[in-house]
């Protein structure tokens, strides 16, 4: 059987991916979410999980033993050096795992949901890249009612992700989510119709 046609979401923080892959997942398409794929390396008794603890300390543990998220982004946005050792400890297990999930999956065409997709080594193992792309004040609004802890954090969070020109340069597709969830649905069929019917197209 061919595989599946491999699409790249990505964007900058709030930017609404998430929205986007769930109107995608509700059209059938498979979604493999590397944000998800994290979460599930980081429960207790994961590997992960302890080299955390190794590398952090207790600082960023909840009393129960589960990692603190706020705590740890609280830290690692903070300095460069922490983010890239949880990065070295987290990020070869994420891309195994869904280059595991993307073998496995079957449908015409699937989703594959990467936040810091620039620098990310999955992008060679993508056909496309669509970027959910909005402007940097409703990301930071957006992102100040969601999870952020002032308005510093939020601007620091936005700063070490790469800037919204840099997303748009390796983008094929791009989705506009300043507007409303009607335009946005419309924006997410339309590309549907289009992946599916690429993924029919004869390999060349």
């Amino acid at each position: 059987m061919p595989k599946p046609l491999s699409i790249g979401l990505t964007g900058g923080i709030a930017s609404g991916k998430s929205t986007v892959s769930n109107l995608f997942e509700a059209l059938g398409v498979v979604v493999i979410d590397t944000d998800l794929i994290a979460r599930e390396l980081v429960r207790p008794g994961e590997p992960a999980l302890d080299e955390i603890r190794t590398a952090f300390g207790s600082a960023v543990f909840s009393a129960d033993g589960t990692l603190d998220r706020s705590a740890m982004r609280r830290h690692v946005f903070a300095d460069q050096a922490a983010r890239q050792r949880l990065e070295a400890i987290l990020h070869p297990r994420i891309q195994q795992e869904t280059l595991r999930r993307m073998a496995a999956a079957g449908g015409d065409y699937l989703l594959v949901v990467v936040p810091l997709l620039n620098d990310s080594p999955l992008r060679q193992q993508l056909d496309r890249i669509l970027v959910v792309d909005c402007d940097e004040d409703t990301q930071l609004k957006r992102l100040l009612a969601r999870d952020a802890e002032s308005e510093e954090q939020a601007r620091r969070i936005l700063a070490s992700q790469p800037s919204r020109e840099q997303r748009l340069a390796i983008a094929d597709d791009i989705i506009h989510n300043d507007l409303d969830v009607e335009s946005l649905s419309a924006q997410v069929t339309a590309l549907h119709d289009t992946y599916t019917a690429l993924a029919h197209l004869p390999a060349s």
